[in-house]
């Protein structure tokens, strides 16, 4: 998108140039101005050039100490860039201007689009909850916020006019085709683009299907499901109440939350008279790994201890590991046979202890926690500790959620003038 530079901009400006205290600020003002209307015509000029004016004499004006005319000039820039719309520009324009009135076609306007959108979760809401009866408060608000993503990509349907229609899950379509290409893919130029372009097309799946890469799609949906799968298994890790039982449950079939390092799970969990794995992985050597469960949130004790002004882990992760350990010298002693009946490489097999959650213990930094079974993991070769947060927090870094480990960031300017990207801007916030 071009520099945006007319009339109200120009007024603006003139009213900047009004309230500058210093000749310094004053000139450099008109400089902009002058570079606007030096066109010799109807149209103002604008450009690279209007821009880095404009960011002159707000450097200006900020070392003359005049911050309510840099006030302006940062106004001014955001409406030349397209930071700011016009109609909002105009209304803060008016704010300086005495006797003026607001605009109340505008004051009507937002008012009626609060409104509609009020009364259209309202009886949204009404609807989920009639089809939803053990539904709670955070599940309604799930479900309105997925709505309100779900709207920015609003159809009108050619064959019903005056009728609008919201596809349902559009937004998260095109969520997770970003993250896939973006992971995937090194060839897109912007990715956010490429997957509103695919999300918002009539056949998206056939669309995605023809081109190069089609198997997209399936990667996407893969990490769509897994996405859904770990969002359960935190919840449940999370819940007092939750068994052994119940997050063995929550883990069937994701033993891709353990790391790549595995390509399934062996279907048979006795493998040794007497003891029953919770969890056996498959590496891709065919070796074996297992996984041993022990309470979460509902753990009866505290996970770590402080002994001579340092944290150590508690009786309940010995324990585990100690069971652990048993089931590892069970699998060296009966590998053979292990190996000629089920075809599975027990020999120097590891393991993972699962144990507790930061939770338990509020009072110690989760930091303290982790650090203390690491230190005690660097003093085992072949069973690791993990609290369930960590190996959750672990599993969502490998989705790509947050590809840099950062915390979000804002749009730039140049991806607020696209309306796509602005779309998909507003959904990640």
């Amino acid at each position: 998108m071009a520099t945006r530079s007319d009339f109200a901009l120009e007024l603006q400006l003139d009213a900047a140039k009004d309230q500058a205290t210093s000749p310094g600020v004053e000139s450099a003002i008109e400089s902009a101005l002058t570079h606007m209307s030096g066109s010799g015509s109807r149209n103002r000029r604008g450009g690279k050039r209007l821009v880095s004016l404009l960011e002159e004499a707000r450097s200006i004006a900020a070392k003359a100490g005049d911050w309510q005319v840099v006030r302006l000039l940062q106004d001014s820039l955001d409406y030349a860039e397209g930071r700011i719309l016009k109609p909002e520009f105009e209304e803060r324009y008016r704010l300086f201007q005495d006797g003026q009135q607001r605009n109340d076609i505008l004051r009507d306007y937002v008012s009626t689009a609060i409104w509609g959108g009020s009364q259209f979760l309202g009886e949204k809401g009404k609807k989920f909850l009639a089809d939803t009866p053990g539904a709670d408060a955070d599940d309604l608000l799930a479900h309105l916020l997925s709505l309100g993503q779900d709207s920015l990509f609003l159809e009108a349907p050619p064959d019903r006019p005056g009728r609008y229609r919201i596809p349902r899950g559009r937004a998260e379509m095109a969520l997770w085709l970003e993250r896939a290409l973006k992971r995937e893919r090194i060839d897109v130029d912007d990715a956010a683009d490429e997957a509103y372009r695919i999300a918002t097309s009539p056949g998206a799946l056939e669309l995605l299907a023809a081109d190069a890469d089609g198997q997209m799609i399936f990667r996407a949906a893969e990490l769509q499901r897994r996405s859904a799968g770990l969002n359960h298994f935190r919840k449940v890790a999370e819940d007092r109440a939750s068994t052994e039982h119940d997050l063995q449950i929550a883990l069937e079939g994701q033993y891709w939350i353990f790391g790549g390092n595995f390509v399934g799970e062996a279907a048979q969990r006795r493998l040794v008279p007497g003891d029953e794995i919770d969890i056996p992985l498959i590496r891709g050597d065919g070796s074996l790994h297992i996984v041993e469960l022990k309470r979460s949130m509902s753990l009866s004790g505290p996970l770590v201890k402080e002994h001579r002004g340092t944290w150590v882990p508690t009786s309940a992760v010995h324990d585990a590991v100690g069971q652990a350990i048993n089931y590892l010298v069970g699998l060296d002693e009966n590998r053979q046979t292990i190996y000629r009946d089920l075809g599975i490489e027990t020999r120097r097999a590891s393991a993972v202890v699962l144990v507790g959650h930061p939770g338990v213990q509020p009072d110690v930094p989760e930091s303290e926690i982790n650090e203390a079974l690491r230190t005690f993991n660097s003093h085992m070769s072949r069973v690791e500790v993990l609290t369930y947060k960590e190996l959750i927090d672990n599993a969502e870094r490998s989705l790509g959620a947050q590809d840099d480990g950062s915390p979000p960031v804002a749009a730039s300017a140049e991806e607020q003038r696209s309306s796509t990207l602005w779309k998909l801007s507003l959904m990640r916030d």
